[in-house]
């Protein structure tokens, strides 16, 4: 779930590519304040020979002018200085950001990389290897002006920004002032870009645009005191007189009327009229001119292998295969005598299987975090410090939106959350909330981002860092260490288990059924809801969401699949010395990593557990 939220991801659509490779190529070297020892057995300093010297000057270069270039990203991480602005969408900035990316590889290429202990080395292949990412999204400049998605867009990364920055002091509040003052500037930059995809034929999908103007709509219906551009001065810092909170939540109205719904409104009627009116019916990228060559780069960068969408189709089908089969044992364990369908129409239809209200769901959400949270210890030699909770997402996402997750900032200032749709809550049953706290919060997301946070022997830029595959493998791979953690004991949240890892693996067949094999979206919605009798409302929205977020899908269940391989890899060669404790920490302290490093550094640390042995 989210470069910006750190977990919400889905609303960044193309630009995802482009920001968090300037983010997450970039870095600082200054220590986190609660430095962790790294079980992969990495040193507890870099060298600091010239060439080492060099690469972290590099770094924190380049971390520096990542944040000055994207301002939201710096609130995400905890850096308050540019919180007066937001960062600049015009042709200009973008063709900055790729000439910098050109110099940063280039610095980078040019370092003695046999000069560089184990540590540096990791780090500067991963520099590169953003550097890369990054560039090789340039060409696909249709692409990069879908900027509005099913999940959201610029217009909802804006209200979670809102609702990430800080408003402890008047200083803070003043920037946040600044920040809604400088929307309006911001829409019409969005409306620029939306225009130039537009006239080089590329328009986001028709369902993908209605489900914006609902979005759209639901912020711009909501009264302003209780909208979502006002939340953040519901919870000015006491220590701002009770005077002067009032006149700057008075001059938060008065922009908000005067400055930001207006804006709303104009992107509000741009999407549902020209816009809207020269979108396709389907949206495969096969469709559009540079498609096939701008999906392929995406696959790329999402998996970090190099499978082929092919390839992909076919693991998605052999795993659909094998989870039919385990769900088949379930629905005989709860003696069901009729079919598939008929079994998941009692389960969504059952009052029982549902709670009573929004406050009821919330408080099952935190009852189940709760409990992981003490069995954690079984899994994890170290775990991080930093405290997740449960909160509503904004009621302008809508009750089909799925739950997601937004990481703690570096510092520790901020926690990590868990966010639940309470608007869909009689969507929710209650034997699929077990593998969604796994997935979003622990031992998923909260647990692999907030230990990544506090790794203080590795630069910062590891540290905040995010791969799909990695990120998304581990969070999939997570749910099924629920087994080991007491989830799943009742048989009707065992299947809520096996049908979100059913929908992962029906995404590898849709993603690439959409966008390489030209499937429609009725094909698409058809085959998952068949197979993972999930909601048609959710599946819909699914649907969309890979039509608007091409690739991302498939690193869920690439990642886990690949994070299993490398643990049984791991228990045939250490046998009965194999410890999964340590296992996870492995795979969890070197930060996020390209699939393809990751297994280098577990090979790496299969190699020390067996010197250790003799």
């Amino acid at each position: 779930m989210s470069p910006l939220p750190t977990r919400r991801a889905p609303a960044l659509l193309p630009l995802l590519p482009l920001l968090l490779a300037a983010m997450l190529a970039a870095c600082s070297t200054v220590p986190a304040t609660t430095p962790a020892t790294a079980a992969s057995g990495q040193p507890a300093t870099a060298s600091r020979g010239p060439a080492a010297q060099a690469l972290h000057a590099l770094f924190d270069r380049s971390w520096d002018e990542a944040l000055r270039r994207h301002p939201e990203w710096a609130t995400y991480v905890g850096d308050d200085r540019f919180g007066d602005r937001l960062g600049d969408a015009s042709p200009e900035a973008e063709a900055a950001e790729f000439d910098a990316a050109r110099r940063d590889l280039a610095a980078a290429q040019a370092i003695d990389r046999r000069a560089l202990d184990a540590t540096d080395r990791t780090s500067l292949d991963l520099f590169i290897h953003a550097q890369e990412d990054n560039l090789a999204s340039e060409p696909t400049l249709g692409w990069r002006r879908l900027t509005l998605g099913a999940q959201g867009g610029f217009h909802t990364d804006f209200v979670w920004l809102l609702r990430a920055a800080p408003v402890t002091t008047a200083a803070q509040v003043q920037q946040l002032l600044a920040r809604l003052a400088a929307y309006p500037r911001r829409v019409d930059q969005e409306l620029a870009r939306l225009r130039e995809g537009m006239a080089l034929g590329w328009v986001a999908a028709r369902p993908v645009l209605d489900r914006v103007v609902a979005s759209l709509d639901k912020q711009l219906a909501q009264d302003n005191d209780q909208g979502p551009f006002f939340e953040p001065f519901t919870r000015l810092g006491s220590a701002i007189p009770a005077a002067e909170q009032a006149a700057l939540q008075a001059r938060a109205r008065a922009l908000i009327t005067q400055q930001v719904l207006p804006a709303q409104r104009r992107l509000r009627d741009f999407v549902a009229g020209p816009y809207a009116a020269a979108a396709p019916a389907a949206g495969n990228l096969s469709g559009y001119p540079g498609g096939a060559a701008a999906y392929a780069m995406l696959v790329r960068s999402n998996t970090t292998t190099a499978l082929t969408p092919a390839q992909i189709h076919a693991i998605g089908l052999r795993e659909m295969a094998r989870l039919r089969g385990e769900i088949a044992q379930v629905m005989q364990r709860m003696q069901w005598r009729g079919d598939f369908a008929g079994f998941v129409r009692h389960l969504n239809t059952d009052p029982k299987y549902f709670h009573t209200s929004p406050e009821a769901l919330l408080a099952g959400y935190r009852d189940i975090g709760k409990r992981l949270d003490a069995a954690l210890p079984a899994l994890f030699a170290e775990l991080p410090r930093a405290p997740w909770g449960v909160r509503p997402m904004p009621a302008h996402m809508g009750p089909d939106a799925a739950e997601s997750y937004d990481g703690p900032d570096l510092d520790g200032r901020r926690a990590g959350w868990f966010n639940a749709n309470t608007e869909g809550w009689r969507r929710r049953p209650v034997w699929s909330m077990e593998t969604l706290v796994a997935h979003e919060a622990v031992p998923g997301h909260h647990l692999q981002i907030a230990r990544a946070n506090e790794l203080g022997t590795l630069p910062r830029f590891r540290r905040a860092s995010n791969y799909t595959a990695y990120a998304e493998g581990w969070a999939l791979y997570a749910e099924t260490l629920g087994f080991d953690l007491g989830l799943y004991q009742d048989p009707a949240s065992h299947f809520g288990h096996l049908q979100w890892q059913m929908v992962r693996a029906v995404r590898l067949v849709v993603d690439t059924g959409l966008h390489e094999l030209g499937w429609t979206r009725q094909q698409a919605i058809d085959l998952m809801l068949a197979e993972s009798g999930e909601d048609r409302g959710v599946v819909e929205s699914e649907i969309d969401r890979y039509l608007s977020w091409p690739g991302q899908a498939l690193g869920y269940m690439v990642g886990q699949l690949k994070i299993i391989e490398l643990r049984e890899r791991a228990r045939g060669a250490l046998g009965v010395r194999f410890d999964i404790r340590r296992f996870h920490n492995a795979v969890l302290d070197q930060g996020a990593l390209p699939l393809t490093l990751l297994e280098r550094q577990i090979d790496a640390w299969i190699a020390a557990e067996q010197a250790a042995a003799r």
